[in-house]
C-alpha cells in the first residue's frame, strides 16, 4: 500500500512544480540587493505621466528592476556606467494587440488563403520558431512588453513566452492568450467539411453558455494569461449571454478579456458584457463609446497609415488597373475613416491603449519597425504626442494588469527603458529610431548615437 501513495505524491510535486515553472505568467520585476548596480546617463529623462523631461537624467538599476531615476544623481562606486550622450530615455514600449506567430506573404492574397496555408503547413513548433525571430525584431525596436493575441496555434505563444522568460530565448514580454475563442468557423469563413478540422488549430469555438465557461477554464489550464474573443466574424455574432459568461469567468480569476470587435452590433455586445478592451472597433457608435468610457473599457485602434497598407495589402501581381485603382482608394478610404473614429473615441474620454495587430510580412521593415507605424496613425487621427506614448506606455501597463510591474520610469518597476535620439514630444517618428534597448536590466540594443 506505500508504493501507490508514494506514487502518487511524487506525481503530485511534479505536477506542482511544473505549474509552478510554466503558470508563472509574467515573470515579475524582484528586488535584488546583491545584484551589480547599472547607472544609464543620459542627456533627457522622460517622465511620461507629466511629460516633464529632466536633463542630466541617471537610471540607477539593480538587478532586473529600477533602483532610482533623476536628474545627476550619485553614481555608486563600482556600478556599470552606460553613458547614452544627449539621448532621450523613456519606458520600454507596450504592443498591446500583436501576432507574433503569424507572418502573412502579400503575394499569397488576402487573410483568409494567408490564415489556410498557415495552418496547414506550419506546426505549431515551427510557428514558435517564427514568432522568436518576431520577438526579438519587436524588442529590438524598443517593444519590450506585448500581448499576443491568438493564432499561435495550439499554445504556441504560451511556449514563447516560457521559453523568454526562462532565458532560452530573447523576446519581449509576453502576455499570452493561447487560443482565440469564437462562434463557429473563427475567422477562417465557409469552409468546407474536410477542412474544418482545420478550425480546431487556431479556434475554440463555443455554442451556448456552458462551452464558453469551459472553454476559458480550459484556456486557463494551458496557461493562458488572458482570454481573447472573436465577438463577429462575418455574419457570425457571439451571444451577449456567452460573452458575459466568459468575462465572468474570466474575471473571476483576475483575468483580463480582449474584445475583436467591429461594427454596432458587436461592439455594444462586448461594452455590455464588460470586457476589458475592444480591438479594432474600426465602426463604432456614439453610444458604445460613451458605455466604454463609463465602464473603463480600454479601446485598442489597429491602425495603420495609408502607405503601410498598401506595403500590406497590395492587389495581385495579375490584377487589373480596375481592381488596382478599387486597392488604392481602399487605402485611402480607411485610414481615414480610422481617424474620424479614434478622433470620436478620444473626444469621448475613451481609454486608448496602443496595439498594432502586425501579422503581415513588410518590405524593408523589421516586425518592429513595422508595429511602431501604428503611432503615425495614431498622431493623424489628432492624438498629442503625450497621449500617444502614455498609449505606448501607462495604458497599455494598465491594460494588461502590469502596472506596479512596467510603463514608466519608477523605483521598484522593471528595468525596461528605451533611448532615442530625437524628440517624441515633437515629432512620434523619434520612437522609430530607438538606439538603446534594456529589458529587465539586460541590455539588448546599443548602437552610438548619428553623426
Amino acid at each position: 500500500m506505500q508504493k501507490p501513495l508514494f506514487f502518487l505524491r511524487n506525481i503530485l510535486k511534479i505536477s506542482t512544480s511544473l505549474f509552478l515553472l510554466s503558470g508563472g505568467l509574467i515573470v515579475q520585476a524582484q528586488p535584488t540587493p546583491n545584484a551589480p548596480i547599472k547607472a544609464v546617463k543620459c542627456g533627457r529623462l522622460l517622465d511620461v505621466r507629466t511629460g516633464r523631461v529632466t536633463p542630466n537624467g541617471v537610471v540607477l538599476v539593480q538587478g532586473t528592476t529600477i533602483l532610482q531615476v533623476g536628474a545627476n544623481l550619485t553614481i555608486p562606486a563600482g556600478a556599470e556606467v552606460i553613458d547614452l550622450g544627449n539621448a532621450l530615455v523613456l519606458p520600454g514600449l507596450i504592443d498591446a494587440h500583436t501576432h507574433l506567430l503569424q507572418t502573412f506573404k502579400p503575394e499569397l492574397g488576402g487573410d483568409a488563403i494567408n490564415t489556410l496555408v498557415n495552418v496547414a503547413t506550419m506546426s505549431t513548433a515551427r510557428r514558435a520558431l517564427q514568432g522568436a525571430a518576431m520577438g526579438r525584431e519587436d524588442l529590438e525596436a524598443g517593444i519590450t512588453t506585448v500581448r499576443d493575441l491568438g493564432n499561435s496555434g495550439l499554445n504556441g505563444d504560451v511556449a514563447l513566452r516560457d521559453a523568454i522568460n526562462k532565458g532560452q530565448v530573447v523576446g519581449p514580454r509576453i502576455v499570452a492568450s493561447t487560443r482565440a475563442l469564437s462562434a463557429a468557423g473563427g475567422q477562417f469563413g465557409q469552409l468546407t467539411s474536410e477542412a474544418q478540422a482545420l478550425v480546431a488549430q487556431e479556434y475554440v469555438a463555443i455554442s451556448g453558455v456552458e462551452e464558453a465557461r469551459r472553454a476559458v477554464r480550459q484556456a486557463l489550464y494551458y496557461g493562458a494569461d488572458c482570454i481573447k474573443v472573436i465577438v463577429n466574424s462575418g455574419p457570425r455574432v457571439m451571444s451577449l449571454a456567452e460573452l458575459q459568461v466568459i468575462v465572468e469567468e474570466a474575471h473571476r480569476v483576475g483575468k483580463t478579456v480582449a474584445a475583436h470587435a467591429v461594427g454596432d452590433q458587436a461592439t455594444r455586445i462586448a461594452a455590455e458584457a464588460g470586457v476589458n478592451s475592444i480591438e479594432h472597433a474600426y465602426t463604432v457608435p456614439d453610444d458604445v463609446l460613451k458605455m466604454m468610457k463609463a465602464k473603463k473599457i480600454f479601446l485598442v485602434p489597429t491602425d495603420f497609415t495609408p502607405e503601410a497598407y498598401a506595403l500590406m495589402f497590395p492587389p495581385l501581381a495579375s490584377a487589373s488597373p480596375e481592381v488596382r485603382q478599387k486597392f488604392a482608394a481602399y487605402h485611402q478610404e480607411f485610414p481615414s475613416s480610422n481617424n474620424k473614429r479614434l478622433a470620436r473615441a478620444v473626444k469621448a474620454g475613451v481609454r486608448i491603449a496602443a496595439g498594432s495587430d502586425a501579422y503581415v510580412q513588410m518590405a524593408g521593415k523589421t516586425r518592429g519597425q513595422a508595429s511602431l507605424i501604428m503611432l503615425r496613425a495614431y498622431a493623424a487621427a489628432g492624438m498629442k504626442p503625450l497621449e500617444i506614448i502614455q498609449a505606448a506606455t501607462l495604458n497599455g501597463a494598465e491594460l494588461l494588469g502590469l502596472k506596479d510591474m512596467i510603463g514608466a520610469l519608477e523605483p521598484g518597476l522593471a528595468a525596461d527603458l528605451i533611448a532615442v535620439d530625437g524628440d517624441p514630444l515633437a515629432d512620434i517618428t523619434a520612437l522609430e529610431k530607438v538606439r538603446f534597448v534594456m529589458k529587465g536590466g539586460q541590455v539588448i540594443k546599443q548602437v552610438p548615437a548619428a553623426k
